[in-house]
């Protein structure tokens, strides 16, 4: 690292240049961080992206290993210094972060850090999030070292630019979205016609089915493999459009409002009660979300329209750093065995497979007129 801000010109500029690169938001606080951390000749270097929980939608390292930070634990809260950053948008530059009356300590695996520097990453009024770098690496030949002015003024130059990056790689993924969105839309209308034209298919063929049954007994039994055919082809058609279209609630509500509306409009379609409770549920990555609902759909189905139960209750409950949802029933129940040797039988391996793609474990507790109980499990992001 070269003395004083106009030096560290050239070394900003390679650092914006390799933040433009990317467009994935990931990729870009990957490299935010990395540029930071080698601008400043850190140790240690983090970017945090806050939730709207009072946690981290995001924490972004470099400097800690993969299993080192597997053995810090889960992500940290927005508390102390980190909020300070987050939430009075003032840089921090500490000789000693322990020695700070808001140090509130560290996991135990976490390394020990002393000399500490950081500053949000803001657009506007609008926090996107805070960097944050520790243990400067210079000659300490007094034992005195640390961030210096020149120090802040250089990152708080790469945080401006940060900002700007981060922006851009959210609309590029926002605009992919909305690609993807009316791909789906344009996808969901030729799968219509295409389930449309087999439903048709399929009336017609039992029509024939039907008036060959006395007259010709083996061209009535081609028919109906006929017919089997065709309704396995537009049970296949309809499982992929539910497969491919993610319903926009969950981008712009979130899974408590989502699940919640859902319950709603189930509860008043049916004879069926159905609620929804959320238990200390915190935010989770998208596809964990996105299988939790897809469960938790699959499971209310089976219940409205299988069990003939007069209840069905949905929990979701935070559990652990994950979350755990319960969708039970007080319906006719089945034999949870016989069921398994069935196969797809009410979409259970469809289910098995969501949790098992996000992490997860699915249960499901059922008996002959005991009703049914569906969990899934998933870990923390």
């Amino acid at each position: 690292m070269t003395d004083g801000t106009g030096a560290g010109i050239p070394a900003v500029s390679t650092a914006i240049l390799a933040m433009s690169r990317h467009l994935e938001v990931r990729d870009v606080l990957k490299t935010i961080v990395a540029s930071a951390r080698e601008l400043l000749d850190a140790e240690y270097a983090a970017l945090g992206v806050p939730d709207d929980h009072g946690g981290f939608a995001q924490f972004v390292v470099d400097g800690v290993s993969a299993e080192q930070w597997r053995a810090i634990g889960p992500l940290p809260r927005q508390h102390g210094i980190l909020a300070a950053m987050l939430h009075e948008a003032t840089p921090e530059r500490l000789a000693d972060v322990r020695e700070d009356p808001r140090f509130g300590g560290w996991p135990a695996a976490h390394p020990d850090m002393s000399d500490f520097i950081g500053l949000p990453v803001a657009d506007g009024d609008e926090i996107l999030g805070a960097l944050f770098l520790a243990n400067k690496r210079c000659p300490k030949p007094d034992g005195i070292c640390g961030f210096t002015e020149d120090d802040e003024r250089l990152l708080g130059i790469l945080a401006q630019h940060a900002a700007i990056a981060l922006t851009n790689a959210r609309l590029y993924e926002r605009s992919r979205e909305l690609t993807i969105a009316g791909e789906r839309a344009r996808l969901a209308h030729e799968l219509h016609d295409a389930v449309a034209q087999k439903l048709f298919s399929l009336r017609l063929t039992a029509q024939a089915a039907t008036a060959l049954v006395d007259r010709d007994p083996a061209r009535a039994k081609d028919e109906l493999h006929q017919i089997a055919a065709l309704a396995a082809e537009a049970a296949d058609e309809l499982r992929a459009a539910v497969v491919e279209l993610r319903p926009a609630a969950l981008d712009e509500d979130g899974l408590v409002a989502t699940l919640r509306s859902q319950a709603q409009v189930l509860d008043r379609a049916h004879t069926a009660h159905v609620t929804f409770e959320a238990r200390g549920f915190r935010a989770l990555p998208a596809a964990q979300e996105e299988a939790l609902l897809r469960v938790a759909q699959e499971a209310l189905h089976n219940a409205l329209r299988h069990s003939d139960a007069g209840q069905v209750e949905v929990t979701l409950a935070r559990h652990g750093q994950g979350a755990l949802l319960r969708i039970a029933d007080n319906g006719r129940g089945f034999d949870t065995g016989l069921v398994r040797r069935a196969g797809r039988h009410l979409g259970l391996v469809s289910m098995r497979d969501r949790a098992g793609g996000v992490g997860g474990k699915l249960r499901v507790e059922s008996e002959p007129g005991k009703g049914t109980a569906v969990e899934m499990e998933v870990p923390g992001g």
